[in-house]
């Protein structure tokens, strides 16, 4: 028995070669499966394998994460504290006392965390905050858009401090502890300013660029920008001393941090619609916050690292979702979120990428992970997502919906891993499951027989309770889905059918095709599940009862078109029958089949007779009769010119066997005297011809 695998993103009916065995099956059985697996035949058990990091996605991970190399292990435990007074949330800064501070876009508002509770710090009556910095003075900088201004927050009050010349938008700041300058990367002139202690601002760089989208400061003070619409990463060693230390070729450098070791982390973006721009509405416009504005619904991401020497390796990669927010955690690892899909990546000792946490939110606007109290903070909707630790009693990892194309009935469930796990399935007749999908089954602890009833989508849960440090490497789920019935919808026959086209060519035209006693069948199926199918041809002749098979006993016809050889049959009208049967893909008394029949096939295979020729004058008169019927055509040419003329019947229709004509020959528009040739064909294109000689 063929064994077919469909892996959770592919169509039910495509053959997967992730085949995943349990490990104390024999290797052979293992390579026997995987050679024996056939594409697009739904042939006996099917088989769910999840077996790399795309299978396990999608689902619904809580405390759990999923790797490049297929294994589920513990990740984030996310808390969620929503925030109500906002939509976006841009940057989130911890501050001395502990509690958090967050950007917002819904007028530029400031909110503070403190626990559980949060509370409207301040506001700016800018469109939003894009970014906070500490300052030495112990008040915090605000950068904001789009007035081109940087705000303070200080002693509970937010206060105007710095207006940049040719500048709308403040998209970053870094603040540099060695010589106490706080540097803001802008737009819409591409600058980097450096701001003293006393407020006082100057171009530190200024870039072909039209906007600079990050910024960080080094240990040993170099400043790193990164540009927008052409997406180079600067490394800036005094004022106007820049160098390009990496050209992404794509859209933006979205975020940069630096490491205590010298390492410079970046992240880069290839939107596939540019990142619009925020602005004021004009009068008699109505204005909005920019967070729908600013965040593209689509992109590629990518995460590079620079050591000292400033050599670039590429961390992380994403082809479907772009990067929003980069931090470092407090062993100098690298994380980021994601833009679309809400979720938080990290790069393993191994380089594998690792999703060690899904959101429930759109996008992860801003990470902290480098203190006791870890942040990951999302937008659409807002909420602050404490990370409360790595795995725990309740950490669940839940497949995708998997779609078996048809009902199934689901079979055995193995697993491999490293440690303890339990198993739940549950299944549905809907996408989405709502509440007409049956309850989570009791767990499995071992490999087993699922409980679930049939359906035609299922998921599977797995619980790290019983062993919070397991690993989840592969799964296998067989099922078999319910049989349908093939149907035979249409059945075609070439030049055989009466009243069809034959494969004359328009009146006057030489033949273009000789009689032949080979029917051409062909025919449609409309084939639900994709089994192989046998078919079955039988012939009767009009006006009998008995059916007679076409094909030897011995053939097996699985494709859906047949020659049929007629010459050995008596001339009549006859039918065809097509079965088509999935006997070839079910045990027998599973197996369905389906018959049509055809419109009447003429087997004609001798030329028409032409009786009671006379010739008066330039008149020629006549009788054409043909076995079988009905006449079809009768014309006339000049002997050796191939030029032919049709003509009617005398009752001016081909409708009998048996047809009457009269024919004046003047049309010809010859001399006498003159041979003539007569041509008559029946509907099966058997064609007889008379010669006549006018004096």
């Amino acid at each position: 028995m063929s064994r077919q695998v469909i892996s959770p993103h592919s169509r039910p009916v495509t053959s997967h070669m992730h085949i995943t065995q349990k490990s104390s099956l024999p290797i052979l059985a293992f390579l026997l499966a995987s050679l024996i697996a056939s594409a697009g035949q739904a042939v006996g058990t099917r088989h769910f394998s999840l077996q790399t990091g795309e299978d396990f996605e999608g689902g619904d991970l809580k405390g759990v994460a999923v790797d490049s190399a297929g294994a589920v292990r513990a990740g984030f435990n996310l808390g969620a504290i929503p925030l109500t007074k906002a939509t976006t949330v841009w940057d989130a800064l911890r501050i001395p006392d502990g509690s958090l501070l967050l950007a917002t876009g819904n007028e530029g508002a400031l909110l503070q965390l403190r626990g559980q509770i949060v509370s409207i710090a301040g506001e700016t009556k800018s469109l939003a905050i894009t970014s906070l910095a500490s300052l030495k003075s112990g008040g915090i900088a605000l950068g904001t858009l789009p007035d081109g201004k940087i705000m303070k927050f200080e002693g509970g009050k937010i206060s105007d401090w710095v207006t940049l010349k040719d500048t709308q938008h403040v998209w970053d700041l870094a603040f540099d502890p060695k010589t106490n300058s706080l540097f803001a990367a802008t737009g819409p002139e591409g600058k980097l300013y450096r701001i003293d202690a006393a407020g006082k601002a100057s171009v530190y760089f200024d870039a072909e660029e039209q906007h600079l989208m990050s910024v960080a400061v080094g240990k040993d003070g170099t400043v790193y920008a990164g540009a927008s619409d052409k997406s180079k990463l600067y490394a800036i060693t005094g004022p106007g001393r820049a160098r390009v230390l990496q050209d992404f070729g794509s859209t933006e450098v979205r975020a940069i941090v630096t490491g205590d070791n010298g390492d410079v982390f970046a992240i880069a973006n290839d939107l596939k619609v540019p990142r619009a721009i925020p602005k004021r509405p004009s009068a008699g416009e109505e204005g909005s916050a920019p967070s729908g504005s600013s965040s593209p619904a689509s992109g590629k991401g990518v995460l590079y690292r620079f050591d000292k020497s400033g050599t670039p390796e590429m961390l992380l990669s994403n082809d479907k979702d772009y990067f929003v927010s980069l931090a470092l955690d407090a062993s100098g690892t690298p994380y980021v979120g994601t833009g679309a899909e809400g979720r938080i990546y990290t790069v393993d000792a191994e380089r594998n990428s690792v999703l060690i946490a899904d959101s429930e939110q759109r996008q992860i606007g801003a990470l902290l992970l480098d203190g006791a109290n870890r942040f990951a903070v999302a937008s659409d909707p807002a909420v602050v997502l404490p990370v409360r630790g790595v795995g725990g009693p309740d950490a669940i990892w839940t497949s995708k919906v998997l779609d078996a194309g048809l009902r199934a009935t689901f079979g055995r469930l193995d697993w491999e891993s490293n440690g303890s796990l339990e198993f739940s399935t549950r299944s549905g007749g809907t996408e989405k499951p709502d509440t007409t999908w049956s309850d989570w089954s009791a767990p499995l602890t071992a490999p087993g027989i699922v409980k679930s009833p049939a359906g035609r989508f299922v998921q599977l849960r797995a619980r790290f309770a019983t062993d919070p440090n397991a690993i989840l490497k592969s799964l296998d789920l067989s099922f078999v889905t319910d049989n349908l019935r093939a149907y035979v919808t249409q059945i075609s026959v070439k030049n055989r059918t009466p009243g069809s086209k034959t494969s004359l060519e328009a009146s006057g035209s030489p033949i273009s095709a000789s009689p032949s006693a080979n029917v051409e069948l062909s025919w449609k199926v409309t084939n639900p599940d994709e089994d192989t199918l046998r078919y079955r041809l039988l012939y009767q002749m009009i006006g009998t009862k008995d059916w007679f098979d076409i094909l030897p006993p011995q053939e097996t016809l699985t494709k859906d078109n047949y020659t049929w050889n007629t010459q050995d049959l008596p001339e009549g009208r006859y039918r065809v029958r097509v079965m088509a049967s999935d006997e070839l893909a079910n045990p027998p008394t599973k197996a369905k089949q389906h018959a049509l029949e055809s419109n009447i096939i003429l087997v004609d295979n001798t030329p028409p007779v032409v009786e009671r020729l006379t010739v008066t004058g330039r008149r020629i008169q006549g009788v054409a009769t043909d076995g079988v019927g009905p006449i079809s055509r009768i014309e006339l040419a000049v002997s050796g010119t191939n030029r032919w003329l049709p003509f009617f019947p005398t009752d001016g229709i081909f409708d009998q066997n048996r047809e009457a004509f009269d024919l004046e020959v003047a049309s010809l528009g010859t001399t006498l005297p003159v041979m003539l040739t007569l041509r008559v064909y029946d509907a099966a294109n058997n064609a007889t011809l008379r010669y006549i000689t006018l004096k």
